[in-house]
């Protein structure tokens, strides 16, 4: 996560991708508990293991192994092409 923990408390889409924040910063990962109980954030885990954190999430993508690129790739050209 690279954000600082006021832009996570106050955001209202969160997206943790590769990692198990949950467990590895529980400190941290309070702020998008709080996120999700204050702002009504969504969280999105994209991992190919299900994890603490994937647990909570609104939406889980089990990617593949290796494709993180490709998910990458694919969610900018959404972003870019979807003004």
């Amino acid at each position: 996560m690279t954000n600082t923990w006021t832009d996570i408390a106050n955001a209202n889409l969160i997206l943790v991708m590769g990692g198990n924040a949950a467990e590895a910063h529980p400190c941290g990962f309070k702020w998008v508990t709080e996120a999700k109980a204050h702002n009504k954030a969504r969280l999105i885990v994209v991992d190919p293991r299900f994890t603490r954190t994937a647990s909570v999430a609104d939406y889980y993508a089990p990617i593949r192994t290796g494709s993180d690129i490709a998910f990458m790739g694919g969610l900018i050209n959404y972003l870019l092409t979807q003004d």
